[in-house]
């Protein structure tokens, strides 16, 4: 669980570094980042990739004058680096659970004690929040995700629920929130949060595949639509982040 919390810092830490300035992470950069987690890239192949593109960069200067903004600037140089690891992994052995495993991972996978942003209390009280928060949703659907809420905070407190499930259930969860306020929201809502979603797109559509392009537009729009109602994400990745 501590790599699941590290994967959105390192890449928000390289990509400043690379830049050169603290520049805050945008909408579409976080769609971005949860679109590579989605996809199960792995961390190394994501700053591989933020570094390749930022040194394609370095080279040429005269060519790249504008400074780059945005992850999605990167986008191409991440998947060409996930891709060239997939070719070089393959034919080894992945590691078995015992061979890869230590005492503090096992335990963290039963037990959310340590010190490493996913305490039990800690996300106990992000569940209570956001439960509170749901059980004033006008909608009386999205309000009843406060009684699974509630339902999950104890489970975990009897110490029935790993964190992975945990993180499962929040994520299936959020699903059905996010289907509720698709379907409830005004067209001209949804035509206006697609319409700034294609214009911070529009830059970077010629390094991303299409595929990509449609799933960093899905989280865009979610992220907008939650937002918009005021209501918190649910995943422990953006607890930790918190």
């Amino acid at each position: 669980m501590l790599n699941y919390w590290n994967y959105f810092t390192e890449i928000e830490e390289q990509f400043q570094r690379r830049r050169g300035s603290l520049v805050m992470l945008s909408t579409l950069d976080w769609a971005l980042i949860e679109t590579w987690r989605e996809a199960g890239v792995p961390i190394q192949a994501v700053l591989r990739g933020v570094d390749a593109a930022f040194d394609k960069r370095d080279r040429n200067p005269l060519r790249y004058k504008k400074r780059i903004n945005g992850l999605a600037w990167c986008a191409q140089a991440v998947m060409e680096q996930a891709e060239a690891m997939r070719e070089a992994t393959v034919g080894i052995a992945p590691a078995t659970s015992a061979d890869s495993a230590t005492p503090d991972d096992s335990a963290a996978a039963v037990s959310p004690s340590r010190d490493d942003g996913f305490s039990r209390d800690r996300i106990l009280t992000h569940l209570d929040q956001c439960a509170s928060i749901y059980s004033a949703a006008k909608d009386t659907s999205i309000a009843a995700a406060s009684s699974r809420l509630r339902e999950l905070a104890a489970q975990l407190t009897a110490g029935s629920l790993s964190l992975e499930d945990l993180e499962r259930a929040l994520t299936m969860l959020e699903e059905k929130i996010f289907a509720i306020l698709l379907s409830s929201s005004p067209d001209d809502e949804l035509v206006r949060i697609r319409e700034q979603s294609s214009r911070e797109l529009a830059p970077y559509r010629r390094k991303m595949q299409a595929a990509q392009i449609a799933e960093v537009e899905r989280q865009f729009l979610n992220k907008r639509l939650m937002e918009a109602h005021n209501l918190p994400r649910l995943s422990l990745f953006y607890m930790a982040h918190s």
